[in-house]
């Protein structure tokens, strides 16, 4: 558990974390990677919107996710760990095979990376490069598995199964391929192929990017300025399609379920309440009682000094993103029901005047909104009854608390002028 201090620290950065414009990202691949230095093209188009990402990759040629769980430095730059991403990219073709095949070859090494992420740092967030049908499909493979004898057959089992390795371990995607399948149907004069039919040309590295930068930051694209060796309107056009498909649908490809929700539960013991922490992916909190105190225990105990209602207020952490919940406590002392049939209010609804009554001396009065703030208060009375003002009081609802000199009685009115 952070101390209070550094939490404080952290809620005062809550702007700045939420306006994040540099991000750690390190990317896992083979040549779809490399080919025209995707993660440099990355960083560009990101420096040309206002942000920024420091990154580091590891993207030999043909390499496997099962390759990455066997190689040193893949294994070694994930260790690192504080990576805000890891980008998992798997060869080109082995999504695309059979149901066996799938799950003997990639499943299983898609799981094992992202375990390993997770364990360098349970705040890096695993996400799959979903790639692209080759250009008239797969002609090496086509007589053994006909599905993907077609760009569409094969680019429709890649969008499938990168789909079920993000969802199966609750990571996400970058949809690539779906923006080049977009550009592909709307705009067929920009070649996303190189002459090998497989690997990206400038303009299909550049779709890439965009799609990258869109899922890493959850911008919209069309802020990128930087066009690469793009004429202005085919980068235009690749931008819009990156926009179009990644970023006004971000919730498909978004892993939204880590997102804190802060929420709580309350339960008296006279001036002693309990807090049970309800909140969904919390990994710190921080409370305020509304007296002054306030804790960074998950499920604290807090005791006050005098009955009143106070606003208790519940701050949850996850990764840097932040929930807020308020809620208004009501305290009375033990046994206030014994006190509370001798001490007469009324008229309750009041107008203008209120008078306390009581078979015991009255010390003091407090009159509490029902946001614990103190409207009026009368100390030193020293006798059995007292009439309270109530005129320049607003219409609401109050809560009057009457100490005696038997013990203190909590009492709700409404003010109604009307």
């Amino acid at each position: 558990m952070r101390s209070i201090f550094l939490f404080l620290s952290l809620l005062f950065l809550v702007n700045v974390s939420n306006s994040q414009t540099t991000l750690r990202v390190l990317f896992l691949g083979n040549s779809y990677t490399s080919v025209n230095d995707l993660p440099q093209l990355v960083y560009l188009v990101s420096k040309s919107a206002g942000d920024s990402i420091v990154y580091a990759s590891n993207t030999p040629g043909g390499l496997t996710l099962e390759g990455h769980c066997n190689n040193s430095t893949s294994v070694n730059l994930i260790n690192q760990g504080g990576w805000d991403f890891v980008v998992l990219q798997e060869q080109s073709q082995r999504p695309a095979f059979t149901d066996y095949e799938v799950q003997t070859y990639v499943f299983p090494y898609a799981e094992a990376l992202n375990n390993m992420i997770l364990a360098a740092d349970s705040c890096t967030e695993t996400m799959f490069y979903m790639t692209w049908g080759r250009k008239n499909g797969d002609a090496t493979n086509c007589a053994v598995w006909p599905p993907i004898c077609t760009y569409e057959g094969m680019d429709s089992l890649l969008h499938l199964r990168y789909m079920m390795m993000a969802q199966d371990n609750n990571a996400e995607v970058s949809p690539v391929g779906a923006v080049w399948h977009y550009l592909r149907n709307n705009e067929p004069t920009i070649e996303l192929y190189s002459g090998d039919g497989s690997h990206p040309s400038v303009a299909g590295s550049y779709a890439a990017a965009c799609s990258f930068y869109a899922s890493l930051f959850r911008k919209n694209p069309e802020n990128i300025t930087f066009d690469y060796a793009l004429s202005a309107t085919d980068a235009g056009k690749i931008r819009n399609a990156a926009r179009i498909v990644v970023f006004d649908s971000l919730a498909h490809w978004y892993n939204v379920d880590e997102e804190p929700i802060a929420s709580f539960n309350t339960s008296n013991n006279g001036l002693t309440v309990s807090f049970t922490n309800t909140s969904v992916n919390s990994h710190h909190s921080y409370w305020t009682f509304g007296d002054g105190n306030n804790s960074s225990e998950e499920n604290p105990e807090h005791t006050y000094n005098t009955a009143n209602n106070y606003t208790v207020t519940l701050v949850t952490e996850y990764c840097g993103l932040y929930d807020t919940t308020t809620q208004v406590v009501s305290v009375m002392p033990a046994g206030i029901e014994n006190y509370a049939v001798s001490t007469i209010v009324f008229p309750n609804p009041i107008n203008n005047l209120l008078n306390i009554s009581c078979g015991y001396e009255i010390l003091n009065v407090c009159i509490n909104d029902i946001g614990g703030r103190t409207v009026s208060a009368i100390n030193n009375i020293y006798q059995k009854q007292v009439e309270i003002d109530f005129s320049s009081i607003e219409d609401g609802i109050y809560f009057v608390q009457t100490e005696t000199t038997e013990g203190i009685a909590v009492n709700k009115i409404i003010k109604c002028s009307k």
